[in-house]
């Protein structure tokens, strides 16, 4: 005996709608497990403190022992390589000595390439039966010991934004543009503002410069939403799968604040340069522990991805009011919203919602 069809139809719908997680599992396995399940170290940029034939030996063996995993250089005082570390153009610097060889880190810049770099150069002293000293030139602080405390942040950031950007694109709909586009951009706000409140006074994972990195976090949640609003109106219920792999799974795996782009495929790499959330985990890393150096580079990362969500929302907006001036009947019926283009009517906004949260 065949289903009835409403029985068929609910099945359907109900498969229809399983495709969403079933994408994000494959999507968010093939991101993490890509980007996190095997850090190599690749030119990883290291220094051998001295001069004279003997440490020019010693750091070609290094490089010769690492290979394409390290670029190993000499520098002739330690003043030097501690500046090098302090300006994050090195990962690590080993200073050769008879009695106690000394191996310099900046953990504040990547907790685990500081690991890394230990890993490296430590067997070196211990072939030779010295034990090894660890100075580290750029520590982290005390309520934020791994210096991941910027990347949880963001985590917690994109959440909040991308749901906000279902929440407003979907329950929002029928309200014009310009309204939409002010919603997001108090929601960041009001995101912002209470994990800043969360992770920088309440728990110390922003050590200091607090609400700067509050302000840049500003630009991001904004962006993400406002990306979402815009996207929304071309992809309806898809669009929360594409944020997800956008703000998510392409977005934490580049971010920097697990592994740091030397310690990463070559694909995640290359989107650290770029990406959204690099810009914010490195300028607040930047802000809290290296502050003598500039956040030009990462600030005008956030600002073009602010500038790309303009640009989504207008092209948003263009598209519903040609979708509406199309549609529209002679005389429009009453119950017919005026804005919101063709997924004004769409009766799927609590499907959209719940989607949005099983993907956080």
């Amino acid at each position: 005996m065949t289903a009835p069809a409403p029985t068929r139809a609910a099945m359907g719908h109900a498969l229809n709608h399983l495709l969403v997680p079933v994408l994000l599992a494959t999507g968010m396995a093939l991101a993490y497990l890509g980007g996190f399940h095997q850090p190599e170290p690749h030119a990883v940029r290291l220094d051998v403190v001295g001069d004279g034939p003997a440490v020019a030996v010693l750091a070609q063996n290094i490089q010769d022992h690492l290979g394409d995993r390290a670029a190993v250089r000499t520098v002739d005082t330690v003043d030097q390589a501690r500046a090098a570390l302090q300006d994050r153009v090195i990962a690590g610097a080993y200073v050769p000595d008879p009695q106690r060889p000394t191996l310099m880190l900046a953990s504040a810049a990547s907790d685990t390439t500081a690991v890394t770099v230990q890993r490296m150069l430590g067997p070196i002293a211990l072939a030779q039966g010295q034990p090894l000293a660890i100075e580290d030139v750029a520590p982290t602080a005390d309520s934020d010991p791994t210096g991941q405390g910027i990347f949880f942040y963001l985590v917690a950031l994109s959440v909040g934004s991308y749901s906000a950007a279902i929440a407003i694109a979907s329950a929002g709909a029928r309200l014009p543009m310009r309204r939409r586009t002010l919603l997001a951009a108090g929601a960041g706000a009001v995101i912002s503002v209470l994990v800043t409140l969360i992770a920088g006074p309440l728990y110390g994972a922003l050590p200091s410069a607090t609400w700067s990195i509050g302000w840049l976090a500003w630009i991001y949640t904004t962006a993400i939403i406002m990306i979402g609003i815009g996207l929304h109106t071309f992809l309806g219920r898809w669009t929360t799968a594409t944020l997800v792999t956008l703000f998510v799974m392409l977005n934490f795996t580049s971010a920097g604040g697990v592994f740091a782009p030397q310690l990463q495929p070559g694909f995640f790499a290359s989107l650290h340069e770029f990406w959204l959330g690099s810009g914010l985990v490195e300028a607040g890393r930047t802000l809290m522990y290296f502050p003598g150096l500039g956040i030009g580079r990462q600030v005008l990362t956030l600002l073009l991805w602010l500038i790309v969500s303009v640009a989504v929302v207008g092209l948003a907006a263009l598209t519903e009011r040609r979708r509406t001036a199309s549609s529209a009947p002679a005389e429009q019926p009453a119950d017919v919203p005026a804005h919101g283009g063709a997924h004004a009517a769409r009766p799927t906004v609590e499907d959209e919602l719940e989607e949005s949260a099983i993907a956080a």
